[in-house]
């Protein structure tokens, strides 16, 4: 068995041939560098362990990017060929000596092909947490251990470079050792079926095939990402949206109804050009209740999608909500939301109304299975469970959503009911989206703004559109 010390020799000695290695094999790495660029945004601060000749950082143009190693020969070439980065020889295992960053915390945190030879994998993932903020994500990337006698193979015909003996790590051994060291696997997959360029087999293997299930057992990369658990007890300001088209009797009632908790409300009501005055109702009730933070505007465009964004745009709570105006989603629930995200159960807190029974008149049947078929489709597609996706109320923080709608542009403006819009965006942010129960109630005033199938043809368009972006790419 080798040693710590002749892992570090092997890497120094083959620091040389790495740029030689990776042209040879220009296609994986490339691929790798292109998955990594998807689930780390641009302009991130990153640090990367196991940073070798600093390829694959430089790759997802961080904002400030560090790597460390513990090969100096490969550090003196990562410093030489990304200059604006910076590079530390350090070992995450051993006695930490890279004071400069020291006391820093990143976005991202990557370890790429590295916990396969680390010599105690645990330890290290230990050490991490010095590096680490709330929202911190963690990326893994390692080998399916099934194709251990590929590559090996390839080693013996010269056609990879050779590499320490591995430790035997499957993504399930990786989920257990985050999970003792305090870290929640948010979500993981696996990529590659065909390691090098065949001009449409790639297409047919790697962008498609791969994703399927059962098929994706076979994928050679497998990604795992994580977060550090949270903290949970801090008490947050809310900021709670209410978007209203002709729902002039409910308006007074979502103020009555809600509960107080947080440390502040606030109230946004969001008018979509009714025909039933709801608009004078909205500013009836922010006269009568002037004891409490209420704000009324009329949205500039169409849809429910529209009206969120200007909400949100307007609120200064730390939480922002949504409270579908045609309570539904009863008011008095909304605690329930807020206790999942400020204890930190999840990033995003998604309502579910398909678990307690409803009332008579609460969702028709053809809308309870669309319902059913969404909640399947998203949980393959985005890789996290969801039964119920078209639950109007949503609820994350404010920074979080900044971000999502700072990289509005990957998606565009696609969604005109805005629930898509954002579980897409969260997903791409790799945020931890938690579902809360909720008993969906019989409308009492109005009558739905939904048509079953012009709508549902659009959502569907939208989830086929959603599984190009985020499932294969």
């Amino acid at each position: 068995m080798a040693s710590k010390e002749s892992i570090q020799a092997y890497f120094d000695k083959t620091a040389s041939k790495r740029t030689y290695w990776k042209k040879r094999n220009r296609f994986y790495h490339s691929s790798q560098e292109r998955y990594f660029g998807f689930l780390i945004p641009e302009g991130s601060t990153v640090l990367e362990i196991g940073c070798g000749t600093g390829d694959l950082i430089a790759s997802v143009k961080p904002s400030f990017g560090a790597g460390i190693d513990f090969s100096p020969a490969m550090i003196s070439l990562a410093q030489a060929n990304y200059p604006d980065l910076s590079f530390f020889v350090a070992d995450i295992e051993g006695e930490w000596n890279a004071p400069d960053i020291s006391g820093k915390t990143f976005d991202y945190i990557i370890l790429s092909d590295l916990l396969h030879i680390l010599w105690d994998a645990q330890k290290a993932l230990k050490e991490i947490h010095r590096f680490c903020h709330a929202g911190t994500r963690i990326v893994i990337a390692n080998y399916n251990f099934m194709w251990e006698p590929v590559l090996k193979t390839a080693e013996k015909a010269g056609l990879k470079q050779k590499s320490p003996n591995s430790n035997w790590l499957s993504h399930h051994d990786i989920s257990r050792l985050l999970e003792i060291e305090s870290y929640e696997v948010i979500g993981n997959f696996r990529k590659v079926l065909l390691p090098f360029y065949i001009p449409f087999f790639n297409l047919i293997f790697n962008r498609f095939l791969v994703n399927l299930p059962l098929v994706n057992n076979l994928g050679l990369l497998n990604f795992v990402i994580a977060r550090p658990l949270p903290k949970p007890g801090q008490n947050f300001s809310v900021s709670i949206v209410v978007p209203a088209r002709n729902e002039k009797g409910n308006i007074e009632n979502a103020i009555l109804r809600t509960p107080v908790f947080g440390t502040a409300q606030e109230f946004i009501f969001v008018e979509g050009h009714s025909a039933d005055n709801t608009y004078e109702e909205m500013l009836r009730v922010q006269q009568k209740y002037s004891d409490r933070k209420i704000k009324v505007f009329k949205q500039s465009g169409k849809g429910k999608g529209n009206a969120v964004r200007e909400g949100f745009q307007a609120a200064t709570g730390d939480i922002l909500m949504i409270l579908d105006a045609d309570l539904t989603t009863p008011p008095e629930e909304l605690p329930k939301f807020y206790n999942a995200l400020a204890d930190g159960k999840g990033e995003f807190i998604n309502g579910c109304r398909l678990v307690y029974p409803m009332e008579k008149e609460a969702m028709r049947f053809l809308n309870h299975l669309a319902n059913k078929f969404f909640g399947w489709f998203f949980s393959y597609i985005l890789g996290q469970r969801l039964k119920d996706t078209l639950c109007g109320t949503k609820v994350l923080f404010k920074t979080d959503y900044e971000k999502i709608s700072h990289n509005r542009s990957y998606f565009g403006e696609f969604d005109p009911f805005g629930d898509f819009d954002l579980l897409f965006g969260a997903t791409k942010l790799n945020l931890k989206i938690t579902e809360v129960f909720v008993r969906y109630r019989e409308r009492t005033y109005g009558s739905t703004q939904i048509s079953r199938f012009r709508h549902g043809w659009l959502l569907l368009k939208m989830s086929l559109f959603a599984a190009g972006k985020i499932k294969f790419i």
